[in-house]
């Protein structure tokens, strides 16, 4: 059946139906308004009532209409009422998919970060364009987005059997779902990523140190890094926040580290979300090494933690060279550097903060992700403060001490 729509870019009314198999759109001069619709709908069924008795001329109802060279037929008769004259939708039938990819990428990624720019490109150009490559956005149907699924679970990835983990491909998903919907919406025709749903991710357990293994790794890592992994496990920075840390961010005189960027592939950027801006706490000893991180570093570099050249660390690098070779050697379980935020976060936890408290200084928007990930490490909500993670890692910090001062 029919419908009576209306052109998002000039507000006139057209007519969609279906005539001969084929899906004809019929624009009018009649701006939206409750009696031209009701005129436009009138000719609609008019149009249908013909093409449903066989009596429909094509030529005679729309002699302007650049469809009549799709059915071979010849403009004649009389006109339609002038204001109802009607044009083909020309240049708005669907484009190819690899063409609306591009514009719809070309209008979004206005509002996106570098690296999301960086990620969806790359998913664009290696997953869904050689997918879709000869399909119009509005032939692409339901099982040949779950044939692309499919061949996506087949390739190579960083998923625990070497291929594309579920959660990759999720997020590729994601992409090709936001395309098919603006164009479904854009040219009008039903969005075939419906009741599609995202394939069922594993719980992702943590692995975090304990207090006993983060003594040993600071106790032997090397001492041009001890400063900058003491960060890593007692504030519970991400990776990209930590290595992005830049001195202006350092308020020794609050004793805080104020979180406003982020590094991104050699490139400090806005944080990963709103709530990723925080200010925490320098705990314990962090006050202190910063302190002597600032006599080493802060004339040669806006960044806290930098190479001899004074530019970022590249965190790949950092951890192959420095961070699994120390596991190794202390023989401790091969764990991601990562590994440093869950176990600031289970301390925290452990120690008995709030975990309100806990979930913003970590930077997560709420306590869903806590209760989700650490929910065996929250004991009771009776503090808030920091001040039982602070007893915590200073009687560590004067029990170390205590410790060396008696061999020496």
């Amino acid at each position: 059946m029919g419908k009576v729509r209306v052109r998002k870019e000039t507000g006139k009314l057209y007519l969609d139906f279906m005539y001969l198999g084929h899906r004809c759109r019929e624009q009018t001069a009649l701006p939206n308004t409750a009696a031209n619709r009701k005129r436009v709908e009138a000719l609609l069924q008019k149009v249908e009532a013909s093409i449903l008795v066989g009596s429909f001329n094509y030529a005679e109802q729309f002699p302007q209409s650049k469809n009549l060279k799709k059915f071979q037929l010849k403009a004649g008769g009389d006109d339609v009422d002038g204001s109802l004259q009607t044009g083909s939708d020309t240049g708005e039938h669907p484009p190819m998919f690899s063409d609306f990819a591009d514009q719809w990428f070309g209008e979004s990624k206005i509002q996106w970060r570098n690296s999301h720019t960086r990620n969806v490109t790359s998913i664009l150009e290696s997953s869904l364009k050689p997918a879709f490559k000869n399909k119009q956005v509005g032939e692409i149907t339901k099982a040949d987005i779950l044939a692309a699924r499919n061949k996506m679970a087949k390739r190579k990835g960083r998923g625990a059997n070497g291929l594309m983990s579920p959660k990759t491909i999720n997020s590729h998903m994601t992409i090709l779902r936001m395309i098919l919907t603006e164009a479904a919406e854009r040219y009008e025709f039903d969005n075939p990523y419906r009741n599609i749903k995202p394939l069922k991710l594993q719980k992702v357990h943590i692995k975090p140190f304990s207090m006993d293994e983060v003594d040993k790794i600071l106790k032997h890592v090397r001492e041009d890094y001890r400063i900058y992994y003491l960060v890593r496990f007692y504030t519970g920075m991400r990776t990209g926040e930590v290595d992005g840390l830049k001195w202006e961010y350092v308020d020794f005189d609050k004793r805080e580290i104020l979180v406003r960027e982020t590094l991104v592939h050699g490139q400090t950027e806005y944080t990963k979300t709103d709530g990723s801006q925080r200010d925490i706490p320098m705990f314990g000893p962090v006050y202190e090494a910063l302190k002597a991180q600032y006599e080493a570093t802060g004339k040669l570099s806006k960044f806290v933690f930098c190479n001899r050249l004074g530019e970022p660390l590249d965190h790949n690098n950092v951890t192959k060279r420095v961070w699994y070779p120390l596991l190794e050697v202390l023989k401790l379980k091969k764990r991601r550097p990562y590994q440093t935020r869950h176990t600031a976060a289970t301390l925290l936890l452990a120690s008995g903060e709030n975990p309100e408290w806990v979930a913003r200084t970590l930077g997560h928007s709420s306590t869903e992700m806590l209760f989700k990930v650490y929910s065996r490490y929250i004991p009771n909500l009776t503090r808030m403060d920091g001040s039982a993670f602070e007893r915590l890692i200073q009687s560590r910090v004067t029990t170390m001490k205590g410790a060396s001062n008696e061999t020496e």
